[in-house]
């Protein structure tokens, strides 16, 4: 029984992966996220206004 621990721990090491990693590169994410900003499903916050698009223009990029 305590083998199972360690098949385990083996099985999700081995199937882990990194977060964001499954997310498709779309050219606009990129250029959010590479000027500081984030990408929010809906309105920004009310301190932060919408910059562009991201995700092919399904999201807002949000900018301080």
């Amino acid at each position: 029984m305590k083998i199972l621990y360690l098949l385990f721990a083996i099985v999700f090491l081995l199937f882990q992966a990194a977060p964001g990693s499954a997310d498709p590169l779309f050219a606009d994410t990129v250029a959010c996220r590479s000027q500081r900003n984030f990408c929010m499903n809906g309105p920004c916050p009310p301190t932060f206004s919408v910059s562009g698009s991201c995700h092919g223009g399904l999201l807002n990029c949000c900018s301080k």
